[in-house]
């Protein structure tokens, strides 16, 4: 079966042919920041480029580490399937009838990593200071925790908030004890305490390792230490397999279909969940400036590129079709407005329709072929980081096939940390980056985070995940309607949906690019317990931090 047939028949996992080195993680990888030991440490990288900055804040946009390894939600929510959530802090759940509260049971027994008890405060703490410091909300929580005793903790909403459960039951908890004296929109945590399976061990700037906790509630992992790396890049991640000094990393290798061909020990498996877009700081009545902010000029450079190229040059053709309503195809087409007249992004390019949208905006070919008005010439930098070849080939790509549709686009490189902040305080005007689903198979959570106007802030000020600063009254009003809405009641649900995507669809803040082939490179004679298609029991992104430590706790060392 071809890859073509297989990505279109299944729209959710490929198990493409693997690989691997002869050579196992033992080592030290290039620059000194490796290093193996013995058959129980994985080492892995997430794509890094870069020094790390010592950052366990699991509500920091900068943080770098510990979600779900160390800082554990109350249940576990499987993004690569439909499924049950799985109990982690939380045993039991149940919504009253008319969905305002929230009823959790929490695991007996569980201490924090410096040995203090567990208990409901700490739940209602956590959310508590959650509803409390709007910077770090990106949920959006607005419901009331109380402790009931020790083991239960209710969630009281004013309103019926369905939707809001898998937010909330899959939000980090903290220890009140300590953070009770923490700010955390600031403070960068060097020395967490969670309840997770793993604990820190020893950081430096170029790789830090997480031990594993022998008091965890679950049992002890079998991996005994994880240790990330720091990179130079996607390059430095692919020579890192070759040379069999990394045991798992999520990014681009070189010919990634003939993985197993290449490299004997290891396996490569692709999933489609993340959206790439051409994210902008759209909003000039919250100071964005430049030409992005006008949408015909969005809407122009979505119409300008050309996909199928994309995916050749840049992408090794692992990505796949994108709505531009974002509702992940195939999965949630179901909710894609019949108003929508594009149900998936144009694969080739219309020069005369970007054309088109920009001369009735008022914009004017220069001669020197780029487009202009009132003396601003259409030219637009886009943020990428360093090392991250993929997105530099892609903008590259999209640079030449955007001036033959007149419009200038450069691109700037910059550290992980540079380019995180420049999004999070809107000095930038294009940076490209995907967007993330949510835990369940439903596009609300994509609107809820991306595009309600509570998650953005003005320029200067950190914004939540609407880094683009997206503000429309309609789409909040729509927004916060489905937030009452029982999920199941689809008809109730239609109006709303239809009046966001034809908002996002015209406003375009994230230009859609395509669905992302997230793929994993793996080593299998090191390792077993890896996600398949027949047990598909987390999202294998080694940089979707719940995810990834569902993965970790699973594994077995081989040796």
């Amino acid at each position: 079966m071809s890859l073509t047939t297989r990505i279109r028949r299944r729209g959710a996992a490929l198990l493409a042919a693997a690989a691997a080195v002869g050579l196992l993680a033992t080592g030290c990888s290039s620059g000194g920041s490796g290093g193996g030991g013995d058959a129980s440490t994985l080492i892995a990288y997430t794509g890094q480029a870069g020094d790390y900055q010592i950052n366990f804040n699991p509500f920091s946009p900068t943080k770098i580490g510990g979600l779900g390894t160390i800082y554990e939600p109350l249940f576990f929510f499987n993004k690569a399937q439909v499924a049950d959530p799985v109990p982690l802090l939380g045993t039991e759940q149940s919504w009253n009838e008319d969905g305002t509260v929230l009823s959790v049971t929490l695991r007996e027994g569980v201490t924090w990593s410096d040995g203090e008890a567990f208990t409901a405060d700490d739940v209602a703490f956590t959310f508590g200071m959650l509803k409390e410091t709007a910077a770090i909300n990106n949920i959006g929580y607005d419901g009331e925790a109380v402790a009931v005793d020790d083991t239960h903790v209710t969630f009281t909403f004013a309103a019926p908030a369905f939707v809001k459960g898998p937010d909330v039951l899959g939000t980090p908890i903290v220890p009140e004890h300590l953070w009770q004296d923490v700010n955390p929109t600031e403070d960068v945590m060097e020395k967490p305490v969670g309840t997770g399976a793993y604990a820190l061990g020893d950081f430096k700037p170029q790789a830090f390792t997480l031990e594993s906790n022998p008091e965890y509630w679950g049992g002890e992992p079998e991996v005994k230490q994880i240790r990330f790396l720091s990179l130079s890049g996607n390059q430095a991640g692919a020579d890192a397999i070759a040379a069999g000094t990394v045991d798992w990393q999520t990014g681009p290798i070189p010919d990634i279909q003939n993985t197993n061909e290449n490299f004997p020990n290891y396996d490569a498996y692709t999933q489609w969940q993340n959206q790439m877009v051409l994210a902008t700081c759209s909003n000039a009545d919250l100071g964005c400036e430049g030409p992005q902010t006008d949408p015909a000029v969005r809407r122009a450079l979505y119409y300008a590129m050309d996909r199928t190229q994309l995916n050749s040059l840049a992408f090794m053709d692992t990505a796949s079709d994108m709505s531009p309503t974002f509702a992940l195809t195939p999965s949630q087409d179901a909710f894609v407005s019949s108003a929508v007249e594009e149900k998936t992004v144009p694969m080739e390019p219309n020069a005369a329709e970007a054309a088109s949208i920009l001369e009735t905006a008022g914009w004017a070919k220069g001669e020197d072929g780029i487009y202009a008005k009132d003396g601003e010439r259409l030219s637009l930098t886009v943020e990428v980081v360093t090392g991250w070849t993929d997105y530099i080939t892609a903008l590259d790509t999209i640079a030449s096939q955007a001036k033959e549709a007149g419009i200038e686009v450069k691109s700037a490189q910059s550290s992980w940390n540079e380019w995180t902040e420049k999004k999070g305080s809107g000095s930038y005007q294009l940076a490209i980056d995907s967007l993330w689903q949510g835990p369940a198979a439903d596009p609300y959570y994509v609107y809820n985070y991306f595009y309600a106007s509570s998650a953005g802030a003005p320029v200067g000020e950190t914004a939540g995940n609407n880094y683009s600063r997206y503000s429309n009254p309609e789409v909040d009003e729509a927004v916060a309607q489905l937030a009452l809405l029982d999920p199941a009641d689809t008809a109730a649900r239609r109006p709303h949906l239809d009046a966001i995507q034809a908002a996002i669809v015209r406003d375009m803040p994230y230009i859609p690019i395509l669905t992302g082939g997230t793929t994993s490179v793996w080593n299998t004679t090191k390792f077993t317990g890896w996600p398949s298609d027949e047990d598909l029991y987390a999202f294998p992104a080694v940089w979707s931090a719940m995810d990834a430590a569902e993965i970790f706790k699973r594994l077995e060392p081989q040796g």
